[in-house]
């Protein structure tokens, strides 16, 4: 199984920035964890803090993988052109965030990629990744 896990703006910053809302752990230490926990599995990273580069990478894995994790980060509430990707690919995506962005600026509530996607998990912090990855595995 191919799963990729692709992360967009600011999130290159987990660990270091707004702790008490994302927590202190870096995503590639905790990707770590999660490759050994799923040794079975192929987990692939991306991050970008540009639009187009997100876009870009799902166009290249979304007919060959089994899976995409997403967490567009601000994009998720303002960017159509991703929501058109995933929609354009074959790949199912899982939208996830780290916070319970329901309890967030109101801004946050809304999320231009949900209806294309199969899901969405948010507010379990980096375990959202996790619960994401159990999805797919589970089907």
């Amino acid at each position: 199984m191919k799963i990729q896990i692709i992360n967009g703006p600011n999130l290159n910053l987990l660990g270091v920035r707004e702790k008490s809302i994302y927590g202190d752990n870096s995503f590639e230490s905790y990707l770590e964890q999660l490759r050994k926990q799923y040794a079975d599995v192929s987990i692939e990273y991306f991050q970008s803090n540009k639009e187009g580069e997100l876009i870009d990478k799902l166009h290249e894995i979304g007919f060959s993988y089994d899976g995409v994790i997403l967490n567009a980060g601000a994009y998720t509430h303002t960017s159509i052109a991703i929501a058109d990707a995933i929609a354009a690919i074959n790949t199912p995506v899982i939208e996830v965030h780290i916070s319970n962005v329901h309890k967030r600026e109101a801004f946050r509530h809304h999320s231009m990629l949900a209806a294309s996607c199969v899901g969405v998990i948010a507010g379990f912090g980096l375990n959202s990744y996790r619960l994401a990855l159990e999805h797919y595995l589970t089907k």
